[in-house]
């Protein structure tokens, strides 16, 4: 969710919380207040999501699982025909779509508003003072610039990216796949299902482009003046080379440094220690233009640089010589299939960029985003997946 809880959806996850003490779970403020957090911190507020953010914060136990699962079952959508609530608390109304939903001005009468309402004065106010100022703070979190961060953020942070980019950019296939329906008349396949119905083809096959993950090309400016986004950055990174096989990650500052073998780690920490270790010029001087030409003059004819997403970070303060960096980057716009500049300036609203480097770039960049905060990571997040 982009935004903290409104009261409605606050009641509902309390409400969530009280109903399974009802169905002999032990789930003590402490646990709601937990569940309404991870709530208040997810990306879109998907069921499967949230039913995971419950296993974790509302049971402890193994067994309890399947009790739960039951139990989200009967409160967010509608029960099956074999299993129903006691009288006191009757099922949600079954016309509101799967998932979690937000109730309605009349939903007085459903689980989620008994639950989370019909334990007595004290318990109504459980927690709730509390859970709301942790939405109103992760709602902070989201908006707050990587440079302002305390280290308590930081920390919270580097969570939240680890679990942020789950997608990768796709692309059609050259080769066809069995579908349903499709473009294409699978003749072959139908004519060889034909000899189980004496030659009459009953059951007709189609075929359709397969997709394939398109190269994902992350090259990360980790110079002086990115220091307070370098690590934000290289977290994401991480997340990104996770969820794709077809990434490669370069960070540059003086120099190119290729860390895509670091990224590989499964541990964030681990991850980010063996990137240090890597990257000799970190929070160094800056030249863009020159680590592009080292990049491309060694990768250009390499697959994971042709047809690519390219996502260029950097503030574009550039100290070397705008025109080389101009033709690296007409260089690179020929080569990719998008190119995406993140810049963590352009998140203030009375940035322009004027700096050579920039002012050189903005022609060959297909999309020009900021990088100063989560929110705009999570952007980042999206237009990659669409790219």
């Amino acid at each position: 969710m982009s935004a903290a809880p409104s009261d409605p959806l606050l009641d509902r996850l309390v409400g969530f919380g009280r109903y399974l003490r009802t169905q002999g779970l032990d789930v003590g403020t402490g646990r709601i207040l937990s569940f309404c957090r991870a709530a208040a911190l997810l990306d879109a507020f998907d069921a499967e999501q949230l039913r995971a953010a419950a296993r974790v914060t509302l049971v402890s136990r193994h067994e309890d699982f399947d009790l739960l699962d039951r139990a989200f079952d009967r409160y967010f959508t509608a029960a099956p025909a074999a299993e129903t609530l006691p009288a006191e608390a009757p099922l949600p109304d079954p016309s509101l779509p799967g998932g979690p939903q937000l109730p309605s001005a009349g939903a007085g009468m459903d689980v989620a508003a008994r639950w989370s309402g019909q334990d007595g004065e004290s318990d109504a106010t459980e927690g709730e003072t509390a859970i709301r100022i942790v939405a109103s703070e992760a709602d902070i979190l989201r908006a707050k610039d990587f440079a302002e961060l305390t280290a308590d953020e930081r920390r919270l942070l580097s969570r939240l990216i680890a679990r942020l980019a789950s997608a990768v950019p796709l692309r059609p296939s050259r080769r066809y796949r069995v579908a349903s329906s499709g473009p294409r008349f699978d003749f072959r396949r139908t004519l060889r299902r034909s000899f189980r119905t004496e030659g009459e083809p009953f059951v007709r096959t189609w075929k359709e482009r397969g997709v394939r993950q398109r190269p994902l090309v992350l090259i990360l400016d980790v110079s002086g003046s990115m220091a307070p986004y370098g690590r934000p950055l290289v977290e994401f990174a991480h997340a990104t080379a996770r969820a794709g096989r077809r990434v490669e990650v370069f960070c540059f500052g003086t120099r190119l440094t290729r860390i895509t073998r670091a990224l590989r780690r499964r541990d964030p920490s681990e991850a980010l220690t063996a990137v240090a270790v890597a990257v000799e010029d970190w929070e160094g001087g800056t030249r863009i233009g020159q680590s592009l030409k080292e990049l491309l003059d060694r990768w250009s004819t390499h697959t994971a640089l042709r047809g690519s997403v390219v996502i260029l970070c950097s503030d574009g303060l550039e100290r070397g010589d705008p025109e080389v960096l101009a033709k690296q980057m007409e260089r690179l716009s020929r080569l990719a299939h998008r190119l995406i500049w993140v810049n963590p300036l352009k998140g203030s609203p009375r940035y322009e960029p004027l700096a050579r480097g920039m002012a050189a770039s903005l022609p060959f960049v297909d999309v020009f985003l900021p990088g100063h905060n989560l929110e705009s990571l999570e952007v980042l997040a999206r237009t990659v997946a669409a790219a």
